[in-house]
């Protein structure tokens, strides 16, 4: 008999997304699902998953151990967000506003807005502020069913500031059930001090920067954002090449308002991913196939900038491209924490299915992050990280957006939200994964 410290039991669907990562094709709909199904937890791995017969034959429970009653409701992984600009200041509602009434990203920057306006607000804000602000932000992704997130620097671009906004990420990784994976994105901008002088700012971050990062062991990848009006492939190419060689794996800001060249650029390095991707060229597309480099597709992004243009996610997935969703949360061109709404725009703005969605949102993203191993499906020896939603099927996720049917949040074997409160009291009782 196996031991259990916490079971859920008679799911009307039970997703497992088991088998291999990432999901390509026609497999990026097999979402594994058992009707009926229950999982078994024990120290917080997931030790049994399959149906009720097998379970009562299979599993004894623990004399304290909690029972989660799933009965017409929905099981499924923990989502797992790949791409968000976590650690910022203040607010940009006005340019917003601007954006509705009709002016562009271009003309908000030359005015004084866009990145350069969350870069001075960051830099004025002290490391303790910056942890006060993220925390309640990670809340907010917990209660939406997000238990692992990717997480970006680049609104310093100086070294302290930087530095700082790595930090703050660190240590609400120490304090909070979210697993949280550190970006170092140092090349999104050139700063306003150094408009004059690219390969100044860009020996910066190679040659200062990067090693402090590496040295302080505050990042898992370095991004650049590689596109028109921030840096070239040339100058891409260099700053992630001293980003691997102090330990970082790479991974780009490609093709996003031009078909710069930077899915190419992603295939060529072997990055992780290549995010957003709305101009991608056909070419870009087979070679990040055969490089095994995963789209992280960014929905949110082109709906809050009024774009109709979105990442051709349909021509990916026959190109036989890993196909992931993120929320891009950042200030300025998407401020949500939804990964729910990420699914229901990725279907009805990007052509997924509902299915692919999930897979894209759960085990695909959990690739992107190098993290396929541990998080992302619901199989024995996985991380019990697991949401129970208030629906009979899947396909509500993006039949009735708009809303959060999360109803129970479990992280690593505890339940750290539930009907719509947080639960848990130490995050840092719970071990982080890394990539």
């Amino acid at each position: 008999m196996i031991r259990a410290d916490l079971v859920i039991v008679d799911a009307a669907q039970l997703l497992t997304l088991k088998g291999p990562a990432p999901r390509l094709g026609p497999a990026l709909r097999d979402l594994g699902i058992i009707e009926g199904g229950c999982l078994a937890v024990a120290g917080g791995r997931i030790v049994f998953a399959g149906r009720r017969e097998e379970f009562e034959a299979e599993i004894t429970l623990d004399d304290d151990a909690q029972v989660i009653d799933a009965t017409d409701q929905v099981v499924m992984p923990g989502f797992v967000d790949a791409h968000t600009h976590l650690p910022f200041a203040g607010s940009r509602e006005q340019e917003f506003a601007r954006r509705l009434e009709g002016a562009t990203y271009q003309e908000i920057a030359r005015a004084g807005g866009g990145i350069m306006s969350t870069v001075r607000a960051t830099r004025a804000a002290g490391e303790d502020e910056l942890l006060d602000l993220v925390l309640p932000r990670l809340d907010r992704m917990l209660l939406e069913g997000i238990t692992t997130c990717e997480a970006k620097s680049g609104y310093g671009l100086d070294p302290e500031s930087e530095l700082k906004q790595l930090r703050a990420l660190q240590r609400a990784g120490r304090s909070h059930p979210i697993s949280i994976v550190p970006t170092f994105l140092g090349a999104h901008i050139v700063p306003e001090e150094h408009q004059g002088d690219r390969e100044r700012y860009l020996s910066l971050v190679t040659e200062t920067m990067l090693p402090a990062v590496a040295a302080g062991r505050l990042a898992a990848f370095c991004d650049v954002f590689c596109d028109e009006g921030a840096f070239s492939v040339e100058e891409a190419r260099e700053v992630l090449r001293a980003g691997a060689r102090a330990g970082l794996r790479p991974r780009l800001h490609a093709d996003q308002l031009t078909a710069c060249g930077g899915a190419e650029l992603a295939a060529e390095l072997g990055a992780a991913s290549a995010d957003h991707l709305e101009q991608v060229s056909e070419a870009g597309l087979r070679r990040m196939a055969a490089a095994g480099v995963a789209a992280v597709l960014l929905p949110g992004a082109s709906f809050c900038m009024l774009s109709t243009h979105y990442a051709p996610a349909r021509r990916m997935i026959d190109a036989g491209v890993a196909v992931a969703l993120a929320t891009d949360l950042n200030p300025g061109t998407c401020c949500t924490e939804s990964m729910q709404l990420m699914i229901a725009l990725g279907c009805l703005r990007m052509g997924l299915r509902v299915e692919e969605a999930v897979a894209a949102a759960t085990l695909n993203a959990a690739f992107a992050l190098g993290l396929h191993e541990s998080t992302g499906s619901l199989q024995p020896g996985r991380a019990a990280d697991i949401l129970v939603l208030d629906i009979p099927s899947y396909l509500h996720l993006a039949y009735r957006p708009g809303i959060n049917h999360v109803r129970t949040v479990v992280k690593q074997g505890k339940v750290v939200a539930q009907d719509g409160s947080l639960t848990w009291e130490n995050g840092s009782e719970l071990v982080p994964d890394t990539p």
